[in-house]
């Protein structure tokens, strides 16, 4: 699952063991190079959707994998928001070899407390909804639909709860149950959980929010991502 040249398990476990944005920061170096990023036929599908617009949001940014694909989708801008230092500097080199001539911002800042205000034709976010607590996701949600302009399109994939009968689930579940306990005993936490964000539920989340219209469509992604799903919130 990790490449030779990526993270070795004992850098993993010391990030583990720091804060999210901390961890994040001693990860971004390598995180090309882990399991963790989102496979970039995911990623080029989402922006494919997105384009042609003038502006596109990337809402938890991290190495910038959306953006170096949404540029050359944007007339004029494309902005890219994370917390991490560490991840928006492996961003901003990626960005100076991706294709288009959109101008590039990149934030710092808590994506629970956007800026933006009706600036955004379109908004994504990709590979980080597990790092938003479910507390959160009502804000989380909220700022993104406060970013785009009447008619933008939140773009983003997710997926059906598995059953247990699939070995994902129990990957899942497991995985954490061993996040809650490490949090339970270590302060600051490290907020990352797989099975959020997922269809149908979310979809309630986007229409208290105030989208007007959300649909998920199936068969979205190539294979062997079929049965993931893109899902399509407008304003």
């Amino acid at each position: 699952m990790f490449r030779r040249e990526g993270p070795t398990f004992l850098e993993l476990a010391r990030q583990a063991l720091t804060s999210t944005r901390r961890g994040y920061d001693l990860l971004a170096p390598k995180f090309e190079l882990t399991p963790f990023r989102t496979p970039e036929p995911i990623v080029e599908a989402i922006a494919k959707r997105v384009g042609p617009v003038d502006s596109a949001l990337d809402v938890c940014c991290g190495t910038g994998a959306a953006m170096f694909h949404l540029r050359a989708c944007c007339r004029e801008r494309v902005v890219g928001i994370d917390f991490s230092e560490g991840m928006l500097e492996v961003a901003r080199a990626r960005m100076e070899q991706a294709p288009g001539t959109a101008r590039v911002e990149l934030v710092r800042g808590d994506v629970l407390e956007m800026p933006f205000r009706e600036e955004m034709d379109a908004a994504v976010s990709v590979g980080a909804f597990g790092h938003i607590r479910v507390e959160d996701e009502p804000r989380f949600v909220a700022g993104i639909h406060r970013a785009l302009r009447p008619g933008g399109r939140f773009v983003f994939a997710t997926s059906e709860l598995p059953p247990w009968s699939s070995p994902s689930r129990w990957a899942a579940e497991g995985f954490n149950a061993a996040m809650r306990a490490r949090n339970a005993v270590l302060s600051p936490p490290f907020i990352m959980y797989y099975l959020t964000f997922l269809w149908p539920e979310v979809r309630g989340r986007l229409i208290d929010a105030g989208f007007s219209r959300v649909e998920a469509e199936r068969g979205a992604f190539p294979p062997p991502y079929e049965r993931v799903l893109m899902v399509i919130a407008s304003r």
